[in-house]
């Protein structure tokens, strides 16, 4: 069977799965009738192996258990062969529900049938150049261990008591680490309280005079104080390892991971940036921090007009790019793009093979994927109409993936998470509540968009077979065309036209990314200044008259034209607005310019001028009379011929001096001396 030119191999392991090749085929909409092996890898070996030579573009194999075995075979038999799975058993085949979880099957395979782009990468280099900061005895125990692999330095923290060790075999110091930087390859330390041990200390370790503020850099980093990390979400730290010193279990397994960090290697590079979309400030003033506030591990730092994103320090948790507004940062592992095709695959394909109010359960590829597994070996499976759907991270799910999900068919989204996603979740959650807020003004209710947070296999199992039927919304598969607000808006304006409850205005709550700008009509001069400080071009002026127009769909409530207008004649309104009107830039205020009472030229607006008149004319002392006032009227040209008329030039300054030169004084010497008058005197 092929499906979009890749060779599918099935197998229903021996029998364990109800599998119908020809009913299969159709559902996937691929021509002929599927082979369904029984033993693929085992007695039918033989069959894999000739596929695979035989095959003239990439291969799906419908298993993941043997997938080592399967890319062993394929290195040796043809090894220029793309060669990818999909794990059909846990996720479908075997459940309470197997016999009815054809459609979901289908889905699965056409899914994994999509080609992945290739993800960026950045080199780390390690030289093995090694800190272990401890307390105790332990810490340079830890530091003898691994002396023979890398170059380590023991640092103690307040060290009481610390017999000296018999050999000085580990570069010894005390002192406390101030501050901390950097990721492998590239810490940068400040230590107080620094002094190197004494060779001469005796019964206990003793240091020589300390000093505060001492610098240094290392590749890596073994804490065994069992205090306060050095770094926020430590765990997701690359090159930091902080085992509990009381465990030796523990301590015994950093030893072995640190010691193998030698070297270069490869980090995924998670998130992609664009600095010319990033709202964060304009002019000093400070706009959109939802990636500052949210990003776990500091990665993201202000930097001038916008933000700066260290990939050495980003874990990959995507928060960033799941409440970026504008979509300055976009996740990039893989491209969003990518997960949008597969979404939209996966359900259409489910739809299209006769499934039934999909449910998707959303899930990382090691806590959901061992869930699955641990359900569908020893539970009742997932239900048929759930349809897993792995990502990188489930803290990277933004309202763009909800919103086209629920418009694709699907009835919920379901999001599992578990102990690795502690302290990353804020911007998930910000992105379920802004979708819960949306769904539920349209009139679909609560609960489309959860959470299922646990590492209990029976409770992940129990949830998901006691989901209530809500009724799926009329699908409509559209083409995900642009970044993420494009997708976003226009899944919710299919889920507006088919809502329960369609309203034209939707109010968001404060800080949604969604909104209008409100302007005092009144008390705004048409200064314009907000539209220099708006990063999106959602408020717009006109070069040919004074005018300020707005358009709503490019605002993400930065707050910037706010704080910018010196009027304090705006405010924000969170809404979305489903009219068509709010597609385009209407018009807020507009006005005839004002013309220079002298020449007659426009070169200002009537409110600014007017206002202008009214705070100096008569209070100013450059404007304190009639005439002076009156050149605020004027523009910039007559303003300035004006102030030199009628003896007004304020360089007139009388007769210019004439300059006394040498001469002068040659010649005043002469005559005094011809005149018989002292030296220095002039002649009268």
């Amino acid at each position: 069977m092929k499906i979009d030119g890749r060779t599918v191999l099935v197998c229903d392991c021996a029998h364990s799965m109800t599998l119908d090749g020809a009913a299969l085929a159709r559902a996937c909409g691929a021509g002929g009738d599927a082979v369904v092996h029984s033993q693929l890898c085992r007695a039918q070996l033989d069959r894999f192996e000739a596929a695979v030579k035989e095959a003239a573009g990439p291969v799906l194999v419908a298993c993941t258990q043997e997938a080592p075995l399967f890319s062993e075979i394929a290195a040796e038999v043809a090894p220029d062969a793309a060669l990818s799975f999909a794990n059909i058993r846990e996720k479908a085949g075997w459940s309470d529900e197997g016999a009815q979880s054809l459609p979901k099957i289908a889905a699965l395979l056409a899914e994994a049938a999509l080609p992945v782009p290739p993800a960026g990468a950045l080199t780390v280099k390690s030289e093995g150049v090694c800190l272990v900061y401890g307390t105790d005895e332990r810490a340079i125990e830890a530091g003898r261990k691994l002396a023979g692999r890398l170059d380590v330095t023991v640092l103690l923290t307040n060290p009481k008591d610390v017999a000296p060790p018999r050999q000085m075999d580990v570069a010894l110091f005390r002192g406390t680490i101030r501050t901390a930087r950097g990721s492998i390859g590239r810490f940068e330390i400040v230590v107080d309280d620094y002094a190197p041990a004494q060779p001469s200390s005796r019964g206990t370790l003793r240091f020589e005079a300390a000093r505060n503020g001492a610098s240094s850099r290392c590749d890596l980093i073994l804490d065994l104080t069992g205090g306060t990390p050095l770094f926020h979400a430590h765990g997701r730290r690359d090159g930091y390892l902080r085992p509990d010193p009381d465990s030796p279990a523990r301590v015994a397994e950093a030893l072995l991971e640190i010691a193998d960090l030698v070297g270069e290697f490869e980090k995924p590079r998670f998130v992609d940036f664009r600095a010319e979309l990033c709202a964060h400030s304009r002019s000093r003033k400070t706009g959109c921090t939802r990636c500052l506030d949210v990003c776990p591990t500091g990665a993201v730092t202000p930097n001038g007009d916008t933000v700066q994103i260290d990939p050495h320090v980003c874990a990959g948790c995507g928060s960033c790019a799941a409440v970026c507004p504008t979509g300055a940062a976009t996740y990039a592992l893989p491209p969003m793009q990518s997960v949008y095709d597969r979404l939209r695959t996966l359900l259409s394909t489910y739809a299209g093979a006769g499934g039934e109010a999909p449910v998707l359960l959303v899930h990382d590829p090691r806590h959901g994927e061992e869930m699955i597994s641990l359900i569908g070996r020893h539970g009742r499976g997932l239900p048929a109409r759930v349809l897993p759907f792995a990502v990188n991270e489930v803290s990277q799910l933004g309202i763009d993936l909800f919103a086209a999900a629920l418009a694709y068919g699907a009835e919920s989204v379901q999001v599992l998470t578990g102990p690795a996603n502690v302290g990353e979740t804020a911007g998930l959650a910000t992105q379920i509540g802004l979708a819960e807020t949306a769904l539920s003004g349209l009139g679909y209710g609560s609960g489309r968009v959860s959470v299922i947070d646990t590492a209990d296999p029976d409770a992940v199992e129990a949830t998901l077979w006691d989901l209530p039927r809500q009724g799926a919304a009329a699908a409509n598969h559209f083409l995900p065309m642009g970044g993420k607000r494009a997708v976003t808006m226009l899944a919710l304006r299919h889920l507006h036209k088919v809502a329960p409850e369609p309203v034209e205005v939707l109010p968001l709550p404060a800080g949604a990314p969604f909104g209008r700008v409100a302007v005092d009509v009144q008390g705004c001069t048409l200064c314009l200044a907000c539209v220099g400080a708006c990063p999106t071009g959602a408020l717009l002026d006109n070069p040919d008259k004074p005018m300020l127009s707005f358009s709503q769909d490019a605002c993400v409530q930065c707050g910037l034209c706010k704080s910018t207008c010196p009027e304090k004649v705006i405010s924000l309104a969170p809404e979305i607005d489903f009219r068509d009107g709010a597609r385009g830039a209407r018009v807020v205020k507009e006005e005839e310019p004002f013309c220079c009472v002298s020449c007659g030229k426009p070169f200002a607006t009537r409110s600014s001028i007017e206002k202008i008149v009214a705070t100096l004319a008569g209070k100013h002392w450059m404007f304190a009379t009639p005439e002076a006032a009156n050149r605020i009227r004027m523009c910039e040209d007559c303003r300035v011929v004006d102030q030199f008329k009628g003896g007004n030039d304020p360089l007139a300054y009388g007769a210019r001096p004439v300059p006394r030169t040498t001469d002068d004084d040659l010649r005043d010497r002469e005559e005094a001396r011809a005149a018989g008058l002292p030296q220095g005197v002039k002649p009268s």
